[in-house]
């Protein structure tokens, strides 16, 4: 039996006033290149996924959340072909900081119900399903 690296990845789904949630896609050059995914990335050694996210959204996108923001929402268990993903995904409905893409990377505002229909990265499909089905269009997080 050959041994599988584990991979723990940290998301986020950040959530703006009107209940869109923001959406990356993969720049060229990396892996799954042009897929879109919930903003993110790899928790180092040591590191809480929180502090992760923190770290990975202001180098994504140039926004702050305060780790109180964020709210655990679910997971994905993904076998790819070489590893397996472990990667909790946070809601965020509150930080500093305005999005824009810094890495070379896509984004955009969508309604839960509309990111199914993007091209996502595999281990994204599920999380993206449920999150269609528990926030439902047009509801409103903040006045």
């Amino acid at each position: 039996m050959s041994e599988r690296s584990l991979l723990l990845v940290a998301a986020c789904a950040l959530i703006d006033a009107d209940g869109r949630v923001l959406m990356s896609q993969r720049p060229p050059g990396k892996s799954h290149a042009g897929l879109w995914e919930f903003p993110g990335g790899k928790v180092e050694p040591g590191e809480r996924p929180e502090a992760a996210l923190r770290r990975e959204l202001f180098e994504e996108l140039g926004v702050e959340p305060c780790e109180s923001c964020l709210q655990p929402f679910s997971f994905a268990s993904y076998a790819y072909e070489d590893f397996d993903l472990l990667m909790p995904l946070f809601l965020c409905r509150q930080w500093d900081g305005f999005a824009r893409p810094r890495e070379g990377q896509n984004i955009k505002w969508l309604w839960p119900d509309k990111i199914p229909s993007l091209p996502l990265v595999p281990a994204d499909i599920d999380l993206a399903r449920e999150l269609m089905t528990r926030l439902p269009k047009g509801r409103r997080f903040a006045d």
